[in-house]
């Protein structure tokens, strides 16, 4: 990943984006399912049945303009997300966006002081204190945009703990053309409401990596039982991501990751070029073509050839007779 991360953002279609994309980073995490219980412990009731069954949840960390891992980390799926944001692993001036299950007074706390700015979703049984409040008419489709200012509390055995954030509401259309209102958090007091949105919008990339992940490789059956190996199957299955997300976009042309994924596996033991193929498939297989033409015409040269001096050499009987005679003579 160290070796080809500068490719995975370098081609010339990622021109014209925000200043913001570079430096975001997406966190969130998505459940596989197994077979048991007692590897990693699953979430939910028991069924009626009494065999529940297990799950393993995958912590994962992009790069909003790779769409690869970054980062990954393995823990069952009983455990809370909470567990990988660590505000220590990011420095000054970084943008990160995630899912409201990563809510916490004290590691937000802990990200301010060090200058990281995150955007979020907010819970709506959140209390809090309104500090300012002012309306906003959007230029976009989002209408009238209401920017507050807030200060949560919440009091802990140890200490209160204090944190002044900014609440994001707008209207949001549903597929159905139905208008519902969304409210974010950050603690960003100078970007406008004009890009903490499109921040947020962009952390649901990472769902589509999930999905890609889940749909494209062997992820429902595993072939093993202990832990290690069920993680060395998600281990593979993200290293085989990564090549094939780096030959999209070297190609020119669009191209899904299912075509891309099922000829990658086709021409994998086979002397074609892959990003030739893709680029000009013609061309490139009408030249291997006729090369493997030009090998197979001189591979019958040759066996022709050492047919023919491995041929035995026998004698050969001669009859001779004369017209006139009927005695023949034999050499």
């Amino acid at each position: 990943y160290e070796k080809y991360r500068h490719e995975l953002y370098s081609d010339s279609r990622n021109c014209g984006q925000p200043k913001w994309l570079k430096n975001l980073k997406i966190i969130d995490s998505t459940t596989i399912s197994l077979f048991s219980n007692l590897v990693f412990k699953g979430v939910g009731r028991n069924p009626k049945t009494g065999k529940k069954k297990g799950g393993i949840k995958v912590h994962t960390e992009i790069f909003a303009n790779e769409n690869v891992p970054s980062d990954i980390k393995f823990t069952s799926a009983a455990s809370h997300d909470q567990f990988a944001l660590i505000p220590e692993r990011y420095a000054n001036e970084e943008l990160i966006a995630f899912d409201r299950a990563y809510i916490n007074y004290e590691k937000f706390s802990e990200l301010t002081q060090r200058g990281v700015i995150y955007v979020t979703k907010m819970k709506n049984n959140l209390s809090f204190e309104r500090i300012a409040d002012t309306d906003y008419q959007m230029t976009t489709d989002y209408g009238v945009v209401r920017v507050e200012t807030i200060l949560f509390h919440k009091h802990t055995k140890e200490k209160d703990i204090y944190h002044k954030a900014r609440k994001v509401t707008y209207q949001d259309k549903t597929k159905k053309g139905k208008i519902r209102l969304i409210s974010l958090l950050t603690n960003d007091s100078q970007m406008s409401a004009e890009d903490i949105i499109p921040i947020y919008k962009r952390g649901w990339q990472i769902e589509t990596l999930f999905k890609q992940l889940k749909q494209n490789f062997p992820l429902r059956f595993f072939y093993g039982e202990s832990a290690n190996d069920i993680k060395i199957q998600i281990w593979i299955t993200l290293i085989a991501n990564l090549p094939i997300t780096l030959v999209k976009n070297k190609i020119r042309r669009s191209r899904g990751f299912l075509g891309l994924a099922t000829m990658i596996r086709i021409l994998l033991m086979s002397y074609v070029s892959i990003q030739g193929f893709f680029e000009y498939p013609h061309r490139d297989w009408e030249s291997r073509i006729a090369i493997i033409r030009f090998l197979f015409y001189i591979f019958l040269l040759i066996s022709c050839l050492f047919h023919i001096f491995s041929l035995p050499l026998r004698p050969v009987k001669l009859k001779l007779t004369r017209n006139n005679d009927e005695s023949h003579k034999e050499y």
